[in-house]
């Protein structure tokens, strides 16, 4: 039945389509005959009368929001789209077809569990703003408190399961029979995907976001994220203090209260790198509908983020080698940039060090003849995965949001001031991240953050010991026959063989030890310990 679905889905995408004669935005010769095939039967009727940007805004829109989100990612690369393009993909921000208000208000009713005059004293109807996912209302609450109301879409999440049992099938497809296809690991991708755009229906996730990414910034001046009222916060359904300020690409009302569009651009990506290493906790989907500009202070202009349904984060350890990878990918330092992805685990740990140095150097030199201003860093960062898949590099899909958001951080960073560089900005930051991690301070707060795990398990610890002890004389039992065996089959017993076969049993005894402590507490200072006291029998065993 799933398949018959996904099938069914297919052909509406392909009716579409060609019905609004998308291919045509691709040259003919750039098109495969199969595809030429497929839409030959949908193109049988009238083309509509409408220019190739309108076509493509509305088609995007009947495909539903997984082909929106795709429109709203487009509009942000003016570098990559022409302008007529840009125009009308803007649209898709937040002026999607909206559903009837009366339908909204009994929905928001349902959720709440009251008629909306006991929470209001005032409601509009109309919208908004109106989005993929969701639509949005303004009111006020009893206390007087101006507020935006979100509502998911009726019924939206049967279309969204069509659309993922299509990809699904679609990568079921190009990894068994793709030249590459286990490799990239599309039905991971899938999933992955799957995962992000079903908690983006759960809004209880998203008001959880927003009060965790307002209080990463409580202090500072260059993001406000809106107050979220919990009591009328459902799964389909929750309400946020309204803001008020101009949208991030309005250039026009930037130029006209003399806001300093280069301290804007440059704000926007300290930023980004503030949530991707300091706080390790990311907006992922920051097109130009969910970023908006406060300007009231014309020097000093601060944003206003929205929508955070959409959260990314890393691990430690892909944190790290992403700054160090970046740092020596624009020092041209490529020997370094080949030894971090082996180091990582990005590529198989059986890779040419050398082979991969060259390949990266090849497709990085010409990119770094350009000025440093002219340097797509967002597309740097995708050439060099791309670089790394030819070595056999898996998809990683925890970096997959975070190139999307780069890519868009990016593009709306050239909006703004088209001179941006935005490696002169991130690179200072990324140099004190790096010191920052491994200063005393910071192993201080990883410390206390680790001490009462710890304190809880070190009446463990004079166990750990004792049976290391004992294994360690064991050890030292067997001792004499192994030096035995080592004589005979040296045929002489040398002052040197004997240091050395101390030596050796001395590195047993510590990997012993360390065994024993990460086995039984998983923690670094129980190992340790146990190092300690093995290090000291073998020693009063051998001195």
């Amino acid at each position: 039945m799933k398949k018959l679905q996904s099938i069914a889905r297919f052909l509406k995408i392909a009716r579409v389509i060609g019905r609004y004669r998308l291919d045509e935005l691709l040259p003919s010769s750039m098109q495969p005959i199969q595809l030429k095939l497929i839409l030959a039967p949908f193109k049988l009727g009238r083309a509509p009368q409408l220019n190739r940007a309108e076509r493509l805004r509305l088609a995007l829109e009947e495909l539903g929001p997984i082909f929106v989100k795709f429109g709203q990612l487009l509009s942000t690369r003016p570098d990559l789209i022409p302008p007529d393009l840009i125009i009308e993909l803007n649209k898709l921000q937040d002026r999607v077809t909206p559903f009837d208000g009366e339908i909204f208000c009994a929905l928001v009713e349902k959720a709440l569990g009251h008629p909306l005059t006991d929470i209001f004293d005032e409601f509009d109807r109309q919208p908004l703003a109106s989005a993929s996912i969701a639509q949005v209302h303004t009111a006020t609450l009893k206390n007087g408190d101006k507020v935006v109301v979100k509502a998911v879409r009726p019924n939206i999440e049967k279309t969204i399961v069509k659309d993922v049992g299509l990809m699904r099938l679609l990568a079921h497809i190009l990894e068994r029979y793709a030249p590459h296809g286990k490799r990239l690991k599309p039905i991971a991708v899938v999933e992955e995907y799957q995962q992000t755009i079903f908690d983006e229906l759960d809004l209880m996730r998203e008001t959880a976001n927003a009060s965790q990414l307002k209080r990463n910034f409580e202090q500072s001046p260059l993001l406000y994220v809106p107050n979220v009222y919990w009591p009328y916060c459902r799964r389909n359904v929750m309400v946020m203090e309204r803001i008020y300020g101009a949208q991030v690409t309005d250039i026009a009302t930037f130029n006209k209260e003399g806001i300093d569009l280069k301290v804007l651009a440059e704000r926007g990506v300290e930023i980004f790198f503030t949530q991707v290493f300091r706080d390790n906790f990311f907006h992922a989907d920051m097109h130009p509908g969910n970023v908006f500009v406060d300007i009231s202070d014309a020097q000093s202009p601060s944003y206003i983020a929205l929508d955070m349904a959409i959260m990314g984060s890393l691990d430690r350890e892909d944190q790290y080698y992403l700054a160090r990878n970046l740092l020596a990918m624009f020092r041209r330092d490529y020997r370094q940039v080949a030894e971090l992805h082996v180091l990582s685990g990005w590529v198989p740990k059986s890779t040419s060090v050398g082979a991969f140095e060259a390949a990266i150097r090849a497709v990085c030199e010409p990119i770094f003849e350009k000025p440093l201003k002219e340097i797509s860093f967002g597309e740097a960062l995708i050439t060099l995965f791309q670089t790394a898949q030819r070595f056999e590099m898996p998809v990683q899909p925890q970096l997959v949001l975070l190139q999307k958001t780069l890519l868009n951080i990016e593009g709306l960073g050239r909006q703004l001031y088209p001179d941006l560089d935005l490696w002169e900005t991130a690179h200072p930051y990324l140099e004190k991240w790096l010191k920052e991690r491994f200063a005393p301070k910071s192993l201080w707060k990883e410390l206390k953050r680790q001490a009462p795990e710890w304190l809880e398990k070190f009446p463990e610890v004079p166990h750990l010991i004792l049976e290391t002890t004992q294994n360690m004389n064991q050890l030292a039992q067997i001792a004499p026959q192994l030096q035995n065996a080592a004589s005979t089959t040296a045929h002489k017993n040398t002052q040197s063989q004997r240091q050395y076969f101390t030596k050796a049993l001395v590195v047993l005894g510590v990997s012993t030890g360390v065994y024993f402590g990460w086995e039984q507490l998983h923690q670094l200072p129980a190992a340790a310990i146990a190092c300690l006291a093995g290090s000291v029998v073998l020693w009063q065993l051998f001195k």
